[in-house]
């Protein structure tokens, strides 16, 4: 069964909002290895529409610029994607498909297929369902040390709780701390 590995950049009081707007400054190699190795290990990424969106917004272009993050565009480019989504998508994007139906019965259904790892970044309405399901075997937290005050949590106020069991943890340099969840044993 292929294992589904998500990550997701978090500040110190939960909020995984717009971490475009907060995050960089604490970006730093350490974390860029972390977060590399992670999807650099998936043969599948999986997402949602609005994550797809900004990748797909900004990886292409970058892989054709060829800068200093061009192998990392390439990669990513290279790897299937498969785009979560309710309403019907058309893709520009090499790679790209859209899971069709039950987000649930779908993801099962990724799972038994041949093949490797499957990564997620970002993503959060994903996360959670596939939380709630029981679907998620790792949850990387990069928690950046910033209280943000307002914004999307990670996990709403009333939700059902979800039994967690720490697989891992290091503290970066810079102050991120990279925390590795699995699935609570039973």
């Amino acid at each position: 069964m292929r294992k589904i590995t998500a990550g997701l950049f978090i500040s110190a009081d939960g909020v995984v909002e717009s971490p475009e707007q907060w995050h960089f400054k604490y970006f730093d190699a350490e974390l860029g290895a972390a977060v590399g190795a992670l999807l650099g290990a998936s043969d599948t990424v999986l997402m949602g529409r609005t994550t797809y969106d900004v990748f797909a917004g900004a990886w292409p272009a970058r892989e054709l610029e060829g800068g200093e993050d061009a192998e990392m565009a390439k990669a990513i480019g290279d790897t299937r994607k498969i785009v979560v989504s309710r309403r019907d998508l058309s893709f520009t994007w090499r790679n790209s498909e859209q899971l069709k139906g039950d987000l649930i019965e779908g993801v099962r259904a990724l799972k038994q297929e041949e093949g490797g790892p499957i990564g997620m970044s970002g993503s959060v309405s994903v996360v959670r369902q596939l939380l709630a399901a029981g679907l998620l075997d790792e949850l990387h937290l990069f928690v950046h040390p910033v209280a943000r005050g307002r914004g999307m949590r990670l996990f709403d106020d009333g939700a059902d709780p979800v039994e967690l069991s720490l697989l891992s943890s290091e503290a970066f340099a810079g102050g991120t701390l990279h925390v590795v969840y699995g699935p609570a044993a039973a």
